[in-house]
This record gives C-alpha cells, structure tokens and sequence, in this order.
C-alpha cells in the first residue's frame, strides 16, 4: 500500500484512499487547521483523547483530499448531510460522490464523478456474542451460512459480513431506516455480493460489492451503485505538514 499522486477522477472510476489516523505532530496539526468549527467541536467531546486525535485526522485528511479533487482550501468546503445523515459536497454541488470509514488506526475514502458509493473498516477484533449479533440483525440466510462454518472461519467471516452490509446501507444513504436484515449479502472471502434487496427484487443486480485490501486485523468493503465504475487502488493519502 504505496503512498499514491491524485489522478483525475474519471465518470467511470471509482478511487479509493488508506488514511493513516496515528500521525506525527506537525501533521496532527495540520489536519486540525482544515477542519470547519463544528467539527472541532465535535472533537472536543469525545471522553478519550486517543478517540479525538483520531477523528481529526479522519476528517481533516478528508477536508484534504476532497480539496486536492475540487480545487478549494480544505476549510471552505461546506457539506451537508441528508434526512438519514450521510454527508455530501453542499457546494460546489454535484462535483463528486464520497465516504468515509474509520476504525481503529485506519480510514477509507472512496469516490465516485456522480453514483452513490460507502464505504466500511473494521478494526477486527473478539466478539463473545457473535453469534447473538448475527441472529438479531442479520438476514437469516446470512446467520445460518455463519454458524454453518467452522469455527476457526467465523470471525473473519462476521466482519466481512458486517462491513458488506454497512457500505451498502452507506452508499444508500438511509440508515437504519433500511434494515440489516431487509438484504442479504455473501460471507465468502473475494467473492462480495449483494444476493437480495426486499424493498426492490431488481436492486441488488443494479450493485457492486468490493473488497479492497487492508493491513492484517482489518476488514473493509466497498458498495457502488452501477456495474460500469472500475475501483482505482490510490494508495496512502500522503500525510502533510511532516516535514
């Protein structure tokens, strides 16, 4: 996972970025100067300081990235969230499509010219209940190929279940007003797909899953609306301000 230069973003193209949330000081500095006040704000009130540096590198290298793409300061960018609260470029409007996940000491943007796209990371790590989880929210067929696997498998197979599942709903954009268990999605390793939606039998052919790679201990997934957007792997985001 090489350190990457911004490319143009194509009609066609889908880019993915790594963001490394555990900086150097003069660059942890740099990404809280591009964040907007409300989100400061927000920083200020988490209860572990680790948690805070952590969302301010997520969110001011997205002000970053999304600034290299749309050729203003990273400060000036105004965005907006719809009625379940995902966020968009509220002006300039229209210019691109983007998300963004963190878990632990990663992140993940993932941009598109115009279709819907989300994305999720998970740190993984022990759930005692699992199998609890996977039987209240998941679809059944999901729950039922889970405890079906070996035990040794399971784990792995939870979170690429769950992050499948939440870059779905992300891309959608409707929260939980669209339930885990409304759609169904595969478990498999390298093969992501999205088997059924119950409030639209076409939708799910009108989708593609992605996996992209992550360091060990991590689970990601990529959902994009339309067959035609090609992923393009950009790397690290570069960390600016160590100098």
């Amino acid at each position: 996972m090489s350190t990457a230069t911004l490319r143009p973003l194509a009609a066609t193209e889908l880019h993915l970025w790594r963001l490394r949330l555990d900086l150097p000081a003069r660059a942890q500095s740099a990404t809280e100067t591009a964040l907007a006040p409300d989100e400061r704000e927000r920083a200020a009130h988490f209860y572990f300081a680790a948690d805070a540096r952590r969302f301010v590198a997520a969110h001011g290298q997205l002000r970053q990235l999304i600034s290299a793409y749309v050729g203003r300061r990273p400060a000036e960018l105004v965005f907006a969230a719809n009625d379940f609260g995902k966020p968009g470029l509220a002006a300039p409007a229209d210019v691109l499509q983007f998300n963004l996940a963190h878990s632990g000491a990663w992140a993940l943007v993932a941009l598109t010219a115009a279709v819907p796209v989300g994305v999720d990371v998970e740190a993984c790590r022990p759930i005692t209940d699992r199998a609890a989880i996977a039987e209240r929210f998941f679809a059944p067929g999901e729950a039922q190929r889970l405890s079906a696997l070996p035990a040794g498998e399971q784990a792995a197979a939870f979170f690429r279940c769950w992050t499948r599942k939440e870059a779905y709903l992300k891309a959608r954009g409707l929260g939980l007003s669209l339930p885990l268990d409304a759609f169904e999605v595969t478990l498999e390793t390298g093969q992501p797909r999205l088997l059924w939606v119950q409030d639209d039998p076409a939708e799910a052919a009108a989708w593609q899953l992605l996996e992209p790679a992550m360091p060990p201990g991590y689970a990601a997934a990529i959902a994009v609306r339309g067959r035609e957007a090609a992923l393009v792997d950009c790397g690290e985001w570069p960390i600016r301000g160590d100098t």
